[in-house]
């Protein structure tokens, strides 16, 4: 339990090292903003803004250590060592990632939820399609090798496969539905401590239930591919694939006069069972498929620890 230990340490002490220097932050961009005219947005944003910024920033900061404790030092410890088959791997996850949520858009547009959008400039277009795609590939990068590489990959040491399935999966959905909750009030150093529980609420909140379903039953998807491959390229292009739609889709479509209903669901893409249905499909095809390379038996067999 040693790995479960030290990723319960990381955990808490991210969340209260970046909530007592948020305020100290905040009270930073303050003084910037009054000293430097062109950062005056600084003093404009939000204290929650500046707390999840910390979060961010504590939790990528101490990615490093916590992989060292972990015994997670090499790139093929961590799954992302390039060989002969990351190539395959990559663009194989790229198109079943792209497809399965294309499919999923399709739907909405086929049914009359959403309408395709033909009138965006050119310009907007391109402007569109670079961002989409740059924030694919950093995202997928950057969550993978944290969720999977390192979160998973410690957990799947600590105890059992589905356990360790679950418990990723859980946190990475959770992760994304903290709550943009305002902060009214001046700022003091306890103004972190106060807000982050008003955030985690978001977790819990009814509207954000079936999303965050959507997205564990994803985190499984990705963290399933990993322990089948041994590899993260699979799981990055899978990732970058859905990343670039959720950009996408609410911009090149528009919202039609037919109501989507549950099943359906928004421009969100992935707060309707729809979704959810092509998550739990890939969640199948993942565990079943020979295209991956090797057998989960094989991969969980590989050695997580750094190359001897």
């Amino acid at each position: 339990m040693r790995a479960a230990g030290i990723l319960l340490a990381y955990f808490l002490g991210v969340l209260l090292v970046a909530t007592l220097v948020a305020p100290w932050f905040f009270q930073l961009g303050q003084w910037f903003a009054g000293e430097v005219t062109w950062i005056k947005g600084l003093a404009q944003q939000p204290f929650h803004r500046y707390l999840n910024r910390c979060l961010l920033v504590v939790a990528l900061a101490g990615l490093w250590p916590l992989a060292r404790s972990l015994q997670l030092t090499s790139l093929r410890a961590v799954g992302l060592a390039w060989t002969p088959v990351s190539r395959r791997q990559l663009s194989l996850g790229l198109v079943v990632g792209f497809g399965s949520l294309l499919l999923a858009a399709l739907g909405l547009v086929l049914v009359g939820v959403r309408s395709a959008n033909f009138n965006l400039p050119l310009a907007t277009v391109v402007k569109l399609l670079l961002n989409a795609t740059l924030s694919a590939v950093v995202v997928a990068l950057v969550e993978e090798l944290f969720f999977r590489g390192v979160i998973f990959g410690a957990l799947r040491q600590a105890t059992r496969l589905p356990v360790a399935l679950g418990l990723s999966s859980a946190l990475y959905a959770a992760l994304h539905f903290l709550a943009r909750v305002e902060f009214v009030g001046p700022v003091d150093w306890a103004s972190g401590l106060t807000l982050l529980p008003q955030m985690m609420r978001g977790v819990m909140a009814p509207e954000n239930l079936l999303p965050a379903l959507t997205l564990t039953v994803g985190g499984a998807v990705l963290a399933l591919a990993y322990h089948r491959t041994g590899s993260l390229w699979f799981s990055v292009g899978l990732h970058a694939g859905w990343v670039f739609w959720l950009k996408v889709f609410k911009t090149v479509t528009v919202t039609s006069p037919t109501a989507g209903g549950a099943f359906w669901g928004t421009d969100k893409l992935v707060d309707g069972w729809l979704t959810l249905f092509v998550m739990g499909a890939l969640l199948v095809g993942v565990a079943r498929s020979r295209l991956l390379g090797q057998s989960p038996a094989v991969a969980h067999e590989r050695p997580l620890g750094p190359n001897p």
